[in-house]
């Protein structure tokens, strides 16, 4: 082997400035590979983004349709269960051949028929007598000296009130005691 084979069988040492122009295109490389995927996964998000704000968007259509819904029919149920009481009373009044107890007989089922309704739906009455007076429940209407009960006692209801889910509907209407004076 002479020099000169040796010579071509290796290769030439690249200069100082080739490598580092190598260096920079793969390391270019490498940034744009990068940046590529960077641009993929942001487009990415930006979908999930765009379909999370229609998701929202159509939640809350459909919450306003709801809501609009129950607004319109949340009466619905109540008054189906009143139309049985409706229907008692006209039947009491169409009575021709009925004597007066009949029609207290009848009064008093339709009574009972209203009621079973409104607690039906969490209505309760509020019937203070004997009660101390409150007024986050009642409506003093006047108030009477007695001796007979304890000041501040409710000693006659005017007037029930009502409460529907624990909440005050329409206060009792109520004769307070009040102590005589000497």
């Amino acid at each position: 082997m002479t020099d000169s084979n040796q010579t071509e069988d290796q290769p030439e040492p690249q200069s100082e400035d080739s490598v580092e122009a190598n260096q920079a295109d793969q390391e270019t490389g490498n940034v744009v590979d990068e940046l590529a995927e960077l641009r993929d996964k942001a487009e990415a998000n930006w979908q999930l983004y765009v379909r999370a704000q229609a998701e929202m968007e159509n939640l809350r259509r459909r919450s306003e349709k709801d809501l609009e819904s129950a607004h319109k029919f949340a009466l619905e149920k109540f008054a189906a269960e009143l139309l049985a009481v409706k229907d008692s009373l006209e039947l009491g009044l169409n009575a021709t051949d009925a004597d007066v107890d009949k029609l207290r007989e009848g009064s008093e089922l339709t009574l009972k028929m209203l009621a079973q309704a409104l607690a039906k739906f969490n209505i309760n009455d509020v019937d203070p007598m004997g009660e101390v007076f409150d007024p986050n429940h009642h409506q003093a209407m006047t108030m009477q000296e007695t001796a007979e009960h304890t000041p501040n006692t409710v000693i006659a209801v005017m007037q029930k009130g009502y409460l529907i889910n624990d909440r005050l509907l329409r206060p009792a209407m109520v004769v307070v005691a009040k102590a005589p004076k000497e």
